[in-house]
This record gives structure tokens, sequence and C-alpha cells, in this order.
């Protein structure tokens, strides 16, 4: 199995995008990149790592924080990824994290057949 690492931003209607593809897929980890807004009222039906960081800083200081957070953590040489809720902004911190890691991706969706790479 893959470790799942997603960022969960604070509009909420992308959440329900998160919630499916923790549910409807086996993983070895879950991490989501969240805020402290995410971490307190994400309900996840699985046990999931919460990497909490605060959007507003500089993206510099985002990746570091995200790269410090996942460090150590991740199980295998890739992870599968979902940047559905977020902003340009945040998706580039969490990939430019996780390249430094030096870890793979692959991006992955829940559709209506399921949960996909893409």
């Amino acid at each position: 199995m893959t470790d799942l690492v997603a960022c969960l931003s604070s509009g909420e209607k992308s959440w329900v995008h998160i919630a499916r593809l923790i549910k409807e897929q086996d993983w070895s980890k879950i991490f989501l990149i969240t805020n402290d807004f995410g971490r307190k009222n994400f309900k996840a039906e699985k046990n999931v790592q919460f990497v909490v960081v605060d959007f507003q800083k500089p993206v510099f200081e985002l990746i570091e924080d995200i790269r410090k957070g996942l460090k150590g953590k991740i199980t295998d040489l890739e992870v599968a990824l979902n940047l559905v809720s977020g902003n340009g902004k945040e998706h580039m911190a969490i990939l430019s994290a996780l390249l430094k890691l030096g870890v793979g991706v692959r991006l992955m969706a829940v559709t209506k057949d399921g949960v996909r790479e893409l």
C-alpha cells in the first residue's frame, strides 16, 4: 500500500472529495496538510496524521514546515498525492516539500469510477 498525502485547505467544499479518497482506498498512512481549522473540523473514517501549517506564511517557510512535518514518516519511495483542495501556493509548497524529501508522486483523484491515478 502507498501513503497518501493530501492538501486539506480551508474551503470545506473539497473536503467531501478528500473524505471519499480516504474511505474508498486502502492507504499505508494518510497525511493531511492543513491548518488549525482543518485539524479541528475535518472528520475522517480512518486514522489520519495532520501536518498542521500556517498557509499564510511565505511559500519558502511553508515548504520547510511541510518538509519537517513529513520527514521520516513516509514509508515508500513514492506517495499518492491529491491537490483538489487548496490553492496554487499551497500546492507548490506541498509538491516542493515532497520532492525535497526525495519521494516521487502519483496524482490520485476520486472519479465516478472510484479512486484513480491521473
